[in-house]
C-alpha cells in the first residue's frame, strides 16, 4: 500500500520532527531530504543497508552533528548540542570501569548544572532514585559491582538505567545489542519490550539486524540509498539515504515465536525488496509510506509526474 503525502502542510506537533534534512561528507550525500514525524510512546526501529546513513541520522537527532539543511525538533524545540533531553545507549558499553554500577547510574545526576559545584547536596535522594532504576532493570544485587564483574547483557541493562535516570523525552539506541551472543540478545529484546511498555518510552532504535528491527518496533523505518527519482540518470546523480518505507507494525508481543510466523517472514521479504536490493529500485512516488504519520516533501526535480 502506498500512502505518500507530497508537500504536506502543517503537521500536528509530535515528539520528534524532522523536515527536509540533508547531510553530506566530502561531497558525498549521506542523507537526502529526510522527512519524519514520530509520536510520543513510539518504538521506532531503523534498518537499512550499509552506508545508508542510519547512525548519521541518530547522531543528528542526538545533536552530535549539524545538518547541511533542514531541521530536527524535539517537543517542538530545535535540536542543537547533546543534552539530557536525549538519552543514548551505544553498542560499546558506556560504563566507566573504575566506578560501581550504582555510581555509573548516578553520574548524570552528579553532573547536572545545578549540582556540579556540590555533588553531595542531594546524594541520598539521588541514590534512592538510582536504586529504583536499577530495580527496574533487574540489577539491584549488582549495584556495588564493577562493570567487569557483569555479563554483557547486564552491562547493557546498566547503560539503559544510566540513560533513563535523566528522564529523557526520547531514548536513542545505536546497535545496543549488536555485540551480544544470540541468547543474551533475545533476552535483552524481551527486556526492552517490557521496559518500553511499563515506562511508556519513546525509543529510536538503530540496528543492522532485520529480524530484530521487525520484531522490536511498533514502527519500522527502512532507510536506503537504493531508489530512483526524476533527477536524471543514476550515474549523474549523487543520491543519499531516504526513508523508502515506513511501516506501522502489529501489536508488539513478548513471544519470540512470532519470528517464525508466515506473516513475519513476509514482512522480512518485503523490507529486503524495499531497501536492500540495488537491482530493484523504487521510484520516490512509490515508497511504501503506510504509517499514518508518514509523509515526504519532494522537490519538483525529484518528482515531475
Amino acid at each position: 500500500m502506498t500512502n505518500n503525502k507530497l508537500n504536506t502542510g502543517t503537521v500536528e506537533p509530535k515528539k520528534l520532527e524532522i523536515k527536509d534534512l540533508y547531510k553530506s561528507y566530502g561531497g558525498r550525500v549521506i542523507l537526502d531530504n529526510i522527512d519524519l514525524s514520530v509520536a510520543s510512546g513510539e518504538l521506532c526501529t531503523v534498518v537499512g543497508p550499509s552506508g545508508c546513513g542510519k547512525s548519521t541520522l541518530l547522531r543528528m537527532i542526538l545533536g552530535q552533528e549539524p545538518a547541511d539543511a533542514g531541521e530536527v525538533k524535539l517537543d517542538g524545540q530545535a535540536v542543537s548540542h547533546p543534552d539530557t533531553q536525549r538519552g543514548i545507549v551505544y553498542q560499546k558499553y558506556s560504563l566507566f570501569p573504575n566506578r560501581t554500577v550504582l555510581d555509573n547510574v548516578l553520574l548524570g545526576k552528579v553532573f547536572t548544572r545545578e549540582q556540579w559545584w556540590n555533588p553531595f547536596s542531594r546524594k541520598k535522594e539521588h541514590t534512592e532514585e538510582a536504586m529504583s532504576y536499577l530495580e527496574r532493570v533487574r540489577l539491584t544485587d549488582a549495584a556495588h559491582k564493577y562493570p567487569h564483574e557483569l555479563s554483557g547483557g547486564m552491562q547493557q541493562r546498566a547503560a539503559i538505567a544510566q540513560a533513563l535516570i535523566m528522564k529523557p523525552p526520547i531514548l536513542l539506541m545505536d546497535e545496543p545489542f549488536g555485540a551480544l551472543d544470540p541468547d543474551t540478545r533475545d533476552d535483552l529484546q524481551l527486556f526492552l519490550l517490557e521496559l518500553w511498555e511499563q515506562e511508556k518510552l519513546t525509543i529510536f532504535f538503530v540496528t543492522h539486524d532485520l529480524v530484530e528491527a521487525c520484531y522490536l518496533g511498533s514502527r519500522l523505518l527502512v532507510l536506503s540509498q537504493y531508489y530512483t527519482d526524476d533527477r536524471g540518470h543514476e550515474e549523474h546523480v549523487n543520491r543519499g539515504g531516504r526513508i523508502v518505507a515506513d511501516h506501522k507494525l502489529s501489536t508488539v508481543t513478548s513471544s519470540t515465536e512470532v519470528k517464525e510466523s508466515a506473516e513475519f517472514q513476509a514482512l522480512i521479504h518485503s523490507v529486503r525488496n524495499e531497501g536492500f536490493n540495488p537491482d530493484q529500485l523504487q521510484h520516490v512516488s512509490d515508497f511504501n509510506l503506510s504509517h499514518p504519520d508518514a509523509y515526504q516533501t519532494l522537490l519538483k526535480t525529484e518528482h515531475k509526474r
